[in-house]
């Protein structure tokens, strides 16, 4: 587009206010707030976005894309479904790495929820992550990892339950890392649909 500023990335800004949402939750989510964590002038997040709701609408396309993009990079770099799966989600739920910041994100999620337009963004959002998730699970069962007969919609919506029930259990409990309790309830999700065990590091 002429005129528009490109000294920094789309990418970096949708970044920052990430980290903004995990500091300060939706209140704390404004233009002004962004653009110091980039350093920039508030009118350039004003001529890329047009708004606040702007700049939430292309969070979640970003969201949805990079949710797209990922099953392919996470079943390279590792070698079974429950190590690609496990991957993946700690890849989502990386800026909810404190309760604290998973409190403000999920605040900030429970404002999309009340808000009609903002809705439909985490919507999207939310079905590009199912897909990858599903894709990852197809993937798995061409493979012959995943038993046949296996829903792989309903196990990938299973995923995503578990992935946010996980999330706000361990916020209550604070017993370790997020990133170990997701994978520990993943494994007890998905154990019974696999045709041989998990591998674990004694296998490797």
């Amino acid at each position: 587009m002429a005129g528009r500023p490109r000294g920094v990335p789309d990418e970096v800004i949708l970044r920052a206010a990430t980290e903004v949402i995990g500091r300060g939750g939706p209140s704390g989510l404004t233009l002004a707030a962004v653009a110091r964590e980039v350093g920039l002038a508030p009118a350039t997040l004003v001529q890329r976005f047009g708004s606040k709701a702007g700049l939430l609408a292309a969070l979640a396309r970003h969201s949805a894309a990079e949710a797209a993009a990922r099953p392919e990079r996470v079943r390279a770099e590792h070698g079974d479904l429950l190590g690609a799966l496990t991957a993946l989600v700690a890849d989502w739920t990386a800026p909810m790495d404190t309760p604290e910041r998973f409190a403000n994100h999920l605040a900030m999620l429970c404002a999309d929820l009340a808000d009609p337009e903002l809705h439909a963004h985490a919507r999207t959002a939310h079905l590009a992550q199912l897909g990858a998730v599903e894709a990852l699970l197809a993937e798995a069962r061409l493979a012959g990892e995943l038993r046949e007969g296996t829903d792989l919609r309903a196990l990938a919506g299973s995923v995503q339950a578990v992935t946010a029930g996980a999330g706000l259990v361990w916020a209550v409990e604070r017993d370790g890392p997020l990133a170990e309790r997701l994978a520990r309830e993943l494994r007890t999700l998905v154990s019974p649909y696999l045709t041989t065990g998990p591998r674990t590091q004694e296998d490797t």
